[in-house]
This record gives C-alpha cells, structure tokens and sequence, in this order.
C-alpha cells in the first residue's frame, strides 16, 4: 500500500486521523488492531505492568524486577584466574578499598569492558535464594563454567 492508502486504511480501521508515522509504523499499527479484533488484546495484567511501567518512567524491560541487594550481601566472582570481591552496602558497592555506584562499574573495572552487573554476578531479581547463599552458589557456578572454560580453551 502507498503511504496515502496506509492513511486511509488507519482513517477505517481505528475511527479517527493517523499519527504522524512512518508507511512501516503505519502498517504495524494497522495490523495490530486487525490482529487485536481477531484474537484479543492485552490480558489485564500486562495492561496493569506496562501502566506501572510508564507511571516508573522505566521503559527498558517493564517485565523484570530490579535487583535490590541487602546491606552487608558479598558477592564473589572469578575473572580470567582471579577473584574479585564486592560489598553491597547502603550507598554502592566496594571492592578492594573503592566504592562504585552500581554493579555495572565494577564489572566495567574488572573485565574493562560494558558488562550487565547483576549479570556479571550471576545475581538474578526474583531468586529463591538471596543474599550471601545466592552469591555463594552463582560463585560457585561461574567457577565451574571459568574451570571449565579454561580447560577447553586452554
């Protein structure tokens, strides 16, 4: 379709004037909404998070809980044959005398690279086990996966 016909389509389809879209967007939408009427929309409970989401301001994954450790939570992890450890306490992190903001600056630190910092210590939202027996057992797997790398590859 031309862009003046995906006008005249979202014009039908919606009941009202089309945004100021792309001839792509334009046909998502337009497809969306046939697709919406068909099947369904959105169950009541991703209106409720995605309603959250935007109150939060947080667009980037409004699915996934924010990872909040305790006070006083150390978490362990071996990089390239050495291990680093990282104090959560009620301002930041602190590892070997410095303090950094997020989990994030300190992978960046030890891997001298952009890193995910929960991800980088294993350290997942909605975890059954916490604090220090969750940063035990991460350790203990990226131990393994290291050992194991280093084995193969080495």
């Amino acid at each position: 379709m031309s862009p003046a016909q995906l006008r005249a389509e979202w014009r039908r389809v919606f009941r009202a004037s089309p945004p100021a879209l792309t001839p792509d967007l334009l046909r998502r939408g337009i497809a969306y909404r046939v697709q919406e009427r068909v099947h369904g929309g959105l169950t009541p409970a991703t209106v409720r998070t995605l309603r959250r989401a935007a109150a939060a301001g947080n667009s980037a994954d409004p699915g996934r809980d924010e990872v909040v450790l305790k006070p006083g939570t150390r978490l362990v992890r071996s990089w390239r044959g050495t291990t680093y450890s990282v104090l959560a306490d009620a301002d930041g992190f602190v590892m070997a005398g410095e303090r950094y903001g997020s989990l994030s600056q300190v992978a960046a630190t030890i891997t001298g690279a952009h890193w995910s910092g929960p991800r980088f210590f294993g350290v997942r939202a909605g975890a059954r086990t916490v604090g220090a027996a969750a940063t035990s057992a991460a350790a203990t797997m990226r131990r393994r996966h290291d050992e194991l790398t280093a084995s193969t590859h080495g």
